[in-house]
């Protein structure tokens, strides 16, 4: 009868064992390999909305186009591997999570389709194929998918604006659209172009809930939101709205296209300043 007894704890105690193994192991998969914990404070971030702007309190705005490029050290973070700045832009708007517009619109009304916005970054091109063993040639159709690293510059268009509530001028984002740069036959460079506008406000949390590396803290992750809202990058200005809608390129060569986007820069500043002095 002791022996039963026996037997039936150190059965009992058997079962606990693997249950306990069991529960590990869960615990175990639901544990990120890369880590020893679950980080979850920027994907589950819910982005604040924007504050409502009355008419009656702008008091004066401006329209800014400017350029970021991401070759610049401060704007490595663009270029992630692990998470290119343009591959999350890419997969918000093949999934549907965005709507893109078209490259020539930065005043967002000509929107992509949803099979337009599913081919962005990639063309078809016809090479010629050689049989081994025949020698026979045929043409081929292959899809060339977009290469990350020829995105190089981000155009944003922005508005800063004197917000007469609160007596302070603002800036807000309005879109942001990734150049591509286009090459001829022999490799020259011609131009860059805009692949798609995102409208920024509908991006936002998209961008809230993706990751970016912290120099600094790997503990301490930002978003991409934040890295846009505290305006955590270099760039530069290429436009101002004016009456001829040209670019600063169009009227400026040489060194007076960067002292003219300097003057322009200094001139937002300046604005404000000019505002409290008199």
């Amino acid at each position: 009868m002791k022996n039963n007894n026996i037997m039936k704890i150190g059965f009992s105690l058997l079962i606990v064992c693997f249950c306990s193994m069991a529960v590990l192991g869960q615990k175990t998969i639901d544990t990120p390999l890369d880590g020893f914990y679950k980080k979850e404070n920027v994907k589950t971030k819910q982005v604040l909305k924007y504050d409502h702007v009355r008419e009656a309190d702008v008091f004066w705005e401006k329209r800014i186009w400017r350029v970021i490029d991401v070759r610049e050290k401060i704007n490595k973070h663009f270029v992630y591997p692990n998470a290119p700045f343009v591959k999350i832009m890419l997969d918000a708007a093949k999934e549907g999570d965005i709507t893109v517009y078209s490259a020539m619109d930065d005043q967002f009304k000509t929107p992509f389709s949803k099979v337009e916005a599913g081919s962005i970054g990639s063309y078809s091109d016809t090479i010629v194929v050689v049989d081994p063993v025949t020698f026979k040639e045929t043409l081929e159709v292959v899809t060339n998918e977009l290469n990350w690293n020829d995105i190089k510059r981000f155009r944003v268009k922005e508005v800063w604006y004197f917000d007469e509530e609160s007596a302070t001028m603002k800036v807000r984002i309005l879109g942001i659209a990734p150049l591509k740069e286009v090459y001829d036959e022999q490799d020259n460079f011609r131009y860059e172009q805009p692949l798609f506008w995102a409208y920024f406000p509908e991006l936002r949390q998209v961008l809230g809930n993706e990751e970016v590396i912290n120099p600094f803290n790997d503990a301490n992750p930002m978003s991409w939101e934040d890295v846009f809202e505290m305006r955590y990058f270099s760039s530069y200005i290429s436009k101002e709205s004016n009456v001829y809608d040209r670019r600063i390129q169009d009227y400026k060569s040489g060194m007076d296209i960067v002292l003219e986007s300097k003057k322009i820069e200094d001139s937002l500043f300046d604005f404000e300043r000019d505002l409290w002095s008199r």
